[in-house]
């Protein structure tokens, strides 16, 4: 009797661990499927082009605004509507991270999970992840254009690149392909203040990464929210760093940037009610509100010199 009960406890053993072999092997096989189905790859052929010339001398003698450099072009004439200093290389800090995603794109592995490094995690304390991290690389991408998390820029250059000075050889390729001739990379974050451009070259830059949908998306979202792989599934929301995103004008796209040598900077495009889209940057204002306050204050002037010029005034 006891061989007997000891053979049907043997089987349930046996059927239990087989079931559970099959079940890891088949998630194996469903994750394999998915992480090697990345987006199909966006061409820079294909991306259209903005076209706009700068005058010899700057066009913003209707409105003062506190800022290094700014400009501002109506995209459906490809008018420049307000240029200060729109020329000058300066830091841009985060804006950076829209070259980042524009090259990340082109490997782009939603559902792949990568671990938070050591190096990852150097000189970023304000990160939202820990070394150690597991996170899906969608998350990743949300997380470092959202929130501008610099340990998430670094985990994907070095996931797509195996380095971070290889990525920014990559980054600079790609700006040279899109014809920001006054831009340059050091690292994908935007801590490195070597990675500089204009405010010209920021509106290009703003204008084609909206062509690629998975950064238009993202970075017209308000918050976004996931789950870290590891922590036992700790929780973790982002609200978006560009506050435009909660005022009256829809944003297409944008990003934020700051470090103490570029002081508070964004790259946005924006649409009023009446269907008007405009590219506005502004570079180098002095504090975090008064950046939004500016960039408000030129919005608000453009779209009303849109309907001037509209109406023939």
């Amino acid at each position: 009797m006891q061989a007997v009960k000891g053979r049907r406890l043997r089987t349930i053993i046996y059927s239990v661990f087989g079931l559970a072999v099959l079940l890891i092997l088949f998630h194996k096989f469903e994750y394999a499927e998915i992480e090697t189905m990345p987006l199909p790859l966006f061409k820079t052929s294909e991306i259209s082009r903005l076209d706009f010339d700068l005058p010899d001398s700057n066009i913003c003698r209707d409105i003062y605004l506190n800022l290094r450099a700014a400009i501002v072009i109506d995209n459906g004439s490809e008018q420049l509507l307000y240029s200060y200093n729109a020329d000058k290389m300066r830091s841009i800090a985060s804006i950076s991270k829209l070259l980042t995603a524009m090259v990340v794109l082109d490997e782009y592995m939603p559902d792949s999970v990568i671990t938070i490094t050591r190096e990852d995690a150097r000189r970023s304390r304000r990160s939202i992840f820990r070394t150690g991290d597991k996170v899906k690389m969608r998350d990743l991408l949300h997380s470092a254009l959202l929130q501008s998390d610099n340990r998430a820029a670094r985990a994907l250059a070095r996931t797509v690149s195996g380095s971070i000075e290889r990525f920014a050889e990559r980054m600079n390729e790609l700006a040279e392909e899109l014809g920001l001739d006054h831009t340059i990379m050091y690292e994908p974050s935007g801590l490195d203040d070597r990675n500089q451009s204009t405010a010209a070259d920021c509106a290009r830059l703003v204008y084609y990464a909206m062509q690629y949908p998975e950064i238009a998306r993202i970075t017209s979202l308000k918050k976004y929210e996931f789950k870290l792989i590891n922590r036992n599934g700790r929780k973790k929301r982002l609200i978006n760093t560009n506050k435009m995103v909660f005022s009256k004008y829809k944003v297409l796209a944008g990003k934020t940037g700051y470090i103490i040598e570029s002081d508070y900077c964004l790259a946005t495009i924006i649409e009023n009610g009446a269907g008007d889209q405009i590219t506005l940057v502004v570079l180098g204002s002095p504090g975090p509100q008064t950046r939004f306050r500016e960039a408000r204050r030129l919005a608000n002037y453009s779209f009303r010199k849109i309907k001037r010029l509209a109406q023939g005034n």
